[in-house]
């Protein structure tokens, strides 16, 4: 018979408080629901006796008096903040617990990368990739798609590449990394947690070091290899991941990384030009050019491209030298990538090339006043082996 009583009394507080929160005005702003009681709610209620304090009247109307009394209470609350709420009045059991959040934390599930994309579909533009070890927060969920932020990416990824929940969040603890950042303009990092202790570097202001972890007073950091503690205080710890890297910061890095192959290439280039022009003879430079040229083509074909390069040093068109007339801007492929260079120092040039250079110097010539040459195509020409000449 208690126990039926302690029911019912249980059950007869519900009522009574979702009676009364029937009367109070709602406020829903957006997916979050915020409580806003005018002057004081926050303050824990007692209604043990059925009446409050002189005190607590000031504060806010007595909760017991009546719905007509909380009124003009601007009330917005949620599903959770009603149960916390209600048990702050003991009109419920205080087993019946307030739900947790849901995490919103996803982390990549792939070997390399995931494509994020504009919306929901898989031939949907890409907007940037989520890679292996990188994670975001769930914006929005529609079906087998999720779409989250990532960094600076928002967009959809299937479900199928993402980790969720418990799973996300114990990827993120192994991956993700604990970072300490100075907020003084020089913070020492010591031996030991102790202001006494000795100094094993020092930070400015805004600079980052990895934390090990937070011990009370003070965090323990990795420094230079070396572990090192600083005044908790003075820094801004903060844990993070990985995140997604949008299109248009691959294409900017892929677009560097080709200019700076690039740069070195002709850095390179320059430097190999230089040691021939200092070392290496017109013989040795035009049989280069050959064996680049030719060097797979019958001896004849070889002796056509060393006289159009003649022909050339003996138009007026053209420089009056073997040098310039092959490292000329824009004429011989092989004299601008490099690959002439390197036969030349390497010392790795073929005898018939040699041979070839030689006698093309000395006045043969097997293609006329033929100024070109390419691979034949069809064209109009005289033609040797592979190549036409005119």
């Amino acid at each position: 018979m208690k126990t039926n009583c302690k029911t019912w009394k249980y059950l007869l507080c519900i009522t009574a408080v979702t009676t009364a929160f029937a009367f109070v005005p709602f406020s829903t702003q957006a997916a979050d629901t915020k409580v806003r009681l005018m002057d004081g709610l926050d303050k824990k209620q007692e209604t043990t006796s059925g009446k409050m304090n002189s005190a607590d009247k000031a504060v806010m109307p007595a909760v017991t008096a009546g719905a007509a009394d909380i009124l003009d209470a601007e009330i917005s609350i949620d599903t959770n903040e009603l149960l916390t709420f209600a048990m702050t009045l003991k009109v419920l059991p205080q087993e019946i617990k307030p739900q947790e959040q849901e995490s919103t934390l996803v982390m990549a599930k792939v070997n390399e990368y995931a494509n994020i994309r504009v919306d929901a579909a898989q031939d949907s533009e890409k907007v940037g990739v989520l890679y292996k070890d990188c994670g975001g927060d769930i914006i929005e969920q529609k079906g087998e798609w999720t779409k989250i932020q990532s960094g600076d990416v928002a967009g959809w990824i299937k479900n199928d590449y993402l980790y969720f929940g418990s799973e996300a969040e114990e990827i993120a603890r192994d991956v993700g990394v604990l970072t300490a950042y100075s907020n003084t303009e020089t913070l020492r990092i010591r031996k030991e947690p102790s202001l006494e202790a000795g100094i094993v570097g020092l930070l400015a202001e805004d600079q980052a070091v990895e934390a090990i972890a937070e011990e009370g007073d003070w965090v323990k950091v990795s420094y230079e290899g070396t572990t090192g503690f600083v005044a908790a205080e003075f820094v801004r710890v903060e844990f993070g991941i990985d995140t997604a890297e949008s299109m248009e910061t691959i294409r900017e890095r892929e677009e560097a990384e080709r200019a700076r192959a690039a740069a070195d290439a002709e850095a390179k280039r320059k430097q190999q030009k230089e040691a021939v022009l200092a070392t290496a003879s017109e013989v040795d430079i035009l049989a280069a050019l050959i064996q680049c040229e030719a060097g797979g083509e019958p001896y004849e074909g070889q002796i056509a491209v060393g006289a159009v390069v003649m022909n050339r040093v003996r138009c007026g068109g053209y420089p009056n030298s073997i040098t310039e007339v092959i490292y000329a801007s824009g004429q011989f492929v092989p004299a601008s990538k490099g690959r002439m260079e390197s036969l030349i120092l390497n010392k790795n040039i073929k005898a018939s090339c040699v041979q070839a250079a030689n006698e093309v110097i000395n006045g043969a010539c097997n293609v006329g006043d033929a100024l070109h040459f390419r691979r034949n195509n069809g064209r109009d020409g005289l033609v040797i082996g592979n190549h036409v000449f005119w």
